[in-house]
């Protein structure tokens, strides 16, 4: 009995898919699933990295000032703190 409603659902099913246009392709409920996943995801990550550039702390040498003698900037004469968290 269970196949005879199964074959009578799929006989209604036919003429609604042969109203469907069958050069059209749109993308349909996956697609907007896909998309609004991937719009989550953006957000997410721009919300994040907004946290986090808010957590750098650095401190930037006068424009008048010379470089230090170390060389490059980088060693024992930056001021620089390291990142909390």
């Amino acid at each position: 009995m269970p196949d005879m409603s199964a074959s009578l659902a799929l006989t209604h099913l036919v003429p609604l898919a042969k109203e469907v246009d069958e050069n059209k392709v749109t993308p349909g409920v996956l697609g907007f699933i896909v998309f609004a996943v991937m719009a989550l995801a953006v957000w997410g990550l721009m919300k994040s990295m907004n946290r986090h550039m808010g957590k750098v702390d650095f401190e930037q040498d006068p424009e008048g000032e010379p470089a230090s003698a170390g060389g490059s900037g980088s060693g024992s004469g930056g001021k620089t703190a390291p990142a909390k968290g």
